[in-house]
């Protein structure tokens, strides 16, 4: 039990830079105090004393903020960093060297009982505000990006970000077998250098499947704007009777702003131009 002790306490120094010293990280780090909370309260649960049990975590929950199930099995040098607001139910399984950031849920969407919860395999790092619901397996080495929901399974390696969570990046993606999979250190930081993971927001270089197909769309169909344009012009020169028409202009005002479609896909860009070549013409 002690070993098991020293390791949660040395997984906080290997995770957290601003960890100092043993009697720092047990005394100020909510994220562990839950964590031995939760090692007692997991005892008292397996011995048949789910009351007091509960009761414990109750007050475990009051001192921390962090609300873990005493029914939830979490392995070895588990981490939740700054940890207010997380939440782990009660048929939650967590692996080994796993990170959770504040705002986290591992909940079910069933009341039936039984298996209802997720289950996070070794070296999972989920982002602060992200919502894991269902009893799913989300594999090893997988990234859950900052508030991302994810209602399905989730491949080993794999990142995953949005609403609902999609999947950006997956180590090895025509592998059927994940069963024996190891993730290899140097691919998970070429793909930490990549897409820029970050536990407390979704980098601006990471990839949004939608978005990207969106503004595919968007720049074809200025580029067949601009050669419409062309063609109109060369028939008018062939045929003065020709009557050429202006296209309907994009209107950047009719779309969302901050951070919507249209700042994602560059609709206001496009707008821009086109009333930029109207003018020239």
């Amino acid at each position: 039990m002690f070993q098991q002790i020293r390791d949660d306490i040395n997984s906080v120094f290997d995770r957290d830079p601003a960890a100092r010293n043993w009697f720092e990280v047990l005394t100020t780090y909510p994220g562990l105090h839950a964590l031995l909370f939760h090692r007692c309260n997991h005892w008292l649960w397996n011995k048949k004393l789910k009351w007091l049990a509960r009761w414990m975590s109750t007050w475990s929950r009051w001192l921390t903020g962090i609300e873990i199930h005493p029914g939830a099995q979490i392995g070895q040098r588990f981490f939740i960093d700054h940890g207010m607001g997380v939440v782990i139910g009660e048929t939650a399984k967590i692996g080994d060297d796993v990170t959770l950031y504040h705002g986290v849920t591992l909940g079910g969407t069933s009341w039936n009982k039984g298996k209802r919860h997720p289950t996070l395999e070794d070296d999972v790092i989920v982002g602060a505000g992200a919502k894991i619901l269902g009893p799913f397996t989300v594999g090893k080495g997988a990234k859950i990006g900052s508030n991302a929901v994810v209602t399905k399974e989730v491949p080993a390696g794999a990142t995953v970000v949005g609403i609902p969570g999609r999947i950006v990046m997956r180590a090895q993606p025509d592998m059927d077998d994940q069963e024996d999979f190891q993730v290899d250190p140097a691919l998970r930081e070429a793909a930490h250098k990549r897409f820029g993971f970050d536990a407390y927001g979704i980098s601006q270089e990471m990839p949004d499947p939608v978005a990207k197909s969106i503004r595919g769309l968007l720049d074809h169909m200025h580029a067949v704007d601009e050669r419409m344009g062309d063609i109109c012009k060369a028939l008018h020169r062939l045929d003065s009777n020709f009557r050429e028409e202006d296209l309907p202009e994009i209107d950047g005002d009719d779309f969302p702003e901050d951070g919507d479609i249209c700042t994602l896909c560059g609709l206001d860009e496009i707008g821009r131009k086109a009333a930029s070549k109207k003018k020239q013409d």
